[in-house]
């Protein structure tokens, strides 16, 4: 097939199982082609920070794929502030991806940080949706650029890991459209991907696979996509009214084994044959716009993409804190590197989106090029527990030593795809190191390793700490230069620290069993604590850096678009970078709209007493709310405040526009006073209907849709469970790898629908059938309809 290709013609030239069959994927990684045609086959990878391969296309291998540049994860990338910088890193994993023939990579993932406690934060960008969606389409435009699709993900409201395969988000339109869409929709606005994921998770009651509002009504018609919808690896409910909602390719395929429901869906008369033509066609489109991944010869500077890493890694390490300057070091000083993540550092989270690194710098090594080091492990890297000799070593080495660098975070099972953390804390190992040390010697720099916020109990008493975040390959080496001043830490929190996890808006919300209640509306993350004046450990926008900065004459000039531009001075010895950040402030939407919200940033470098004029644009939306009434973005028109700040804290800068309105003032929706959290009634009517009850499915009332945990009533179920264990052990030999706790978790959370992706499409949904009826204590009926599953 070539680029000039008719594609309306080679539609109808297609029959109608080869239709049927580009609707689905070939196995878990390739997607059928037309060979009669000339259409061919293409791959799909992994890849929010790195091209995840795998050796094979048959099956899911997490930790057997082809050597990688391994890039920070997404919480790394968005605390630089840069999308140049991460458009760039799109660049290269577009260019890795062409080397190995892969036409879409599945990235990025743009969904917000509702809850700290997600355990695939990592690999998100922000809890804001201005921020997490320049993010992405900067890494999309950057990917697209090599001729590799992008796969925006995973849409939408997919913001747990907790019974993702089947809870519902129950979220009103108002915060849907403000906060959980908007980073979608700012993504295919300015990166324009090729391809979007959509979620396993319901929202409001409909699976995302087969929800026509979301994906044909909003993505489609009003923000213009043109590319192909592909579900998450077994998403598909139901595949004939997911085609019929907008949803074009199931994955994983195996073999076809729901073409037929879809021909007979088509010669039944029930699926209209213009819907199956129009996804032949969307992915005739991709094909030609991917014809760079298939043209062979391509390959890529492994140094070069080593080295993009770690400039990566610098320029997102957040200084949290510094007192007295402790940081940068002085060449020369005694050093003592504590905690074994410096010499076994842990530079990704785990799932899906795990490398295959073809380089790995370590801390420790760097360290040793540019001070007198000693070395202590300090505590088990595998283990939470305390090693009492191992923390006898850490202090002994800590009192010896002119300054500390105390190296701590989350360990591998704490963040992991398919598992939510149940707290904020650090292994109880890491909080009495921290502790010991310090104590043992006041000059104590804590790095955290970690892809989403952490309790800090002993903040107070070191001096200076550094979030390194999962610095990737060479995060090590990275962190290192910037603790000397060889660099400088330029990055600023795209995430707000709360001191505690009942300190967080959600944290006593229901996120389960069949529901999770988004009460808190639009209040989410800084958008909550700012309007709550709630004190937090480190604010959203937070970073300090190695010099310092003035900001002077800002200005903001317009009625509609507004031009806000502030002079930026360097008043330090060092030549730095700062984040500029532009927050919008409505003084007569007490109640009815958070306090403040980001609605432009821009970052500058600047050598010592340099000045520069910056100017951000602020469209008509910057000011607007989502009126579900009038189903449109409003404005309400009055005179607005621009504050423009280094953190949603820390305003250094502020001035007024006058706004001419088109619409009545936002509703109220107040934050509840501290200590109490929002009404269930009072949610009830901002979502526009009455809560469904929050309950598990009932023994008899079992569906194809149910949790295997919440069936364990069953000997059945836990027959099932037992026997995929058994198959499980012999693929996983630790059973605390990050690997087995994910695989636990599907075991326990999976409904019997996702058999067929487990089996690799043996048990397709007769037999699913058929065990449901078991299950449900349906005993001959069930067997029946066994014997007719296995004659068939």
């Amino acid at each position: 097939m070539t680029a000039t290709a008719d594609t309306d013609q080679l539609v109808a030239s297609m029959t109608l199982a080869e239709k049927a069959a580009l609707c689905a994927g070939r196995d878990f990684w390739s997607l059928y082609g037309v060979p009669r045609l000339g259409v061919p086959e293409i791959l799909v990878a992994d890849g929010p920070h790195g091209l995840r391969k795998e050796l094979s296309t048959e099956q899911v291998q997490l930790g057997a794929s082809v050597p990688a540049t391994c890039f920070p994860t997404s919480a790394g990338m968005a605390s630089t502030w840069d999308p140049e910088l991460i458009e760039q890193v799109g660049r290269a994993l577009g260019a890795e991806a062409r080397a190995e023939g892969v036409s879409v990579l599945l990235g990025p993932g743009v969904n917000i940080k509702r809850t700290p406690l997600c355990g695939r934060n990592f690999e998100y960008f922000s809890e804001d949706p201005l921020l997490a969606g320049r993010m992405g389409a900067a890494w999309i435009r950057g990917v697209q650029s090599q001729g590799v699709g992008a796969s925006l993900k995973h849409f939408a409201a997919n913001n747990q890991e907790h019974r993702r395969f089947s809870v519902d988000a129950l979220v009103d339109e108002r915060a849907l459209r403000e906060v959980y869409l908007a980073a979608f929709e700012t993504a295919v606005a300015g990166g324009a991907p090729w391809t979007v994921m959509c979620a396993y998770n319901r929202v409001n009651g409909v699976y995302a696979a087969e929800h026509g509002w979301l994906l044909n009504q909003v993505l489609r018609e009003e923000w213009g996509f043109d590319g192909i919808v592909v579900s998450d690896w077994g998403a598909v409910n139901e595949r004939v009214d997911g085609l019929a909602a907008g949803l074009d390719l199931e994955m994983p395929g195996f073999g076809g084994h729901h073409d037929q429901l879809v021909v007979d869906a088509v010669t039944s008369g029930l699926l209209p044959v213009d819907v199956l033509d129009r996804t032949a066609a969307r992915f005739l489109t991709l094909i030609e716009r991917t014809a760079q991944a298939r043209a062979g010869g391509h390959s890529y500077d492994r140094d070069a993409h080593h080295a993009l890493a770690g400039r990566v890694a610098a320029e997102g390490t957040v200084l949290l804190k510094n007192d007295g300057g402790l940081l940068p070091l002085a060449s020369g000083a005694r050093i003592a590197v504590i905690g074994a993540f410096a010499e076994q550092p842990r530079f990704q989270g785990a799932g899906s989106s795990h490398i295959n690194p073809h380089r790995l710098d370590d801390a420790y090594t760097r360290l040793s090029d540019l001070a007198e080091t000693t070395y202590a492990a300090g505590y088990r890297r595998d283990s939470d527990e305390t090693d009492d000799a191992l923390l006898a070593e850490a202090v002994a080495a800590a009192r010896a030593a002119d300054t500390v660098l105390l190296y701590v975070g989350l360990t591998d099972s704490y963040e992991t795809e398919g598992l939510d953390r149940t707290h904020l804390r650090l292994p109880a190992s890491h909080d009495a190191l921290v502790a010991a040390v310090a104590a043992a010697n006041p000059r104590t720099v804590v790095l955290l390793h970690n892809g989403a916020p952490v309790e800090m109990p002993w903040h107070a008493d070191v001096p200076a700490i550094v979030e390194a975040y999962l610095g990737g390959q060479a995060g090590g080496s990275a962190v290192a230069d910037v603790l000397f001043g060889l660099g400088e830490p330029g990055g600023r929190l795209a995430e707000t620290f709360p001191h505690r996890w009942a300190d967080n808006p959600v944290h006593a919300l229901p996120n389960g069993p069949r529901q999770a209640e988004y009460r808190e509306s639009v209040y989410v993350g800084y958008r909550y604590y700012d309007t709550a004046g709630a004190d937090v450990l480190f604010p959203f926008g937070h970073g300090l850096s190695y010099t310092s900065f003035a900001f002077a004459d800002v200005t903001a000039i317009g009625t509609g678009a507004v031009e806000v531009t502030v002079t930026v001075t360097n008043t330090g010895e060092r030549t730095g970078s700062e984040v500029v950040q532009v927050y919008v402030h409505h003084p007569a939407a007490a109640g009815a709209r958070p306090d403040q919200e980001l609605k432009g940033f821009a970052k500058v470098r600047l050598a010592p007493g340099e000045s520069r004029a910056v100017t951000i644009s602020l469209d008509r939306r910057a000011f607007a709310w989502y009126d579900v009434t009038g189903g449109r973005w409003a404005v309400t028109g009055g005179r607005y405040e621009i504050r423009v700040g280094a953190s949603s804290r820390d305003v250094r800068a502020t001035t007024t526009v006058e706004v001419t309105g088109d619409g009545p003032p936002a509703p109220a929706y107040p934050v509840p006073a501290a200590g109490q959290q929002w009404d269930r009634e009072q949610f009830a009517a901002v979502l526009g209907r009455p809560l469904p009850d929050n309950t598990a499915d009932a023994p008899g009332a079992f569906t194809l849709n149910t949790p295997l945990n919440d069936m364990r009533s069953s000997p059945v179920t836990r027959l099932l469970q037992a026997s995929a264990r058994r198959q499980a052990r012999g693929l996983v030999k630790d059973p605390k790898s990050p690997m087995a706790l994910l695989i636990g978790a599907m075991l326990d959370e999976s409904p019997l629908r996702l058999l067929s992706m487990m089996s690799r499409g043996k048990v397709g949904r007769p037999v699913q059938e058929a065990l449901l009826d078991l299950v449900n204590g349906h005993w001959l009926r069930g067997l029946r309809r066994l014997a007719r599953a296995r004659r068939r």
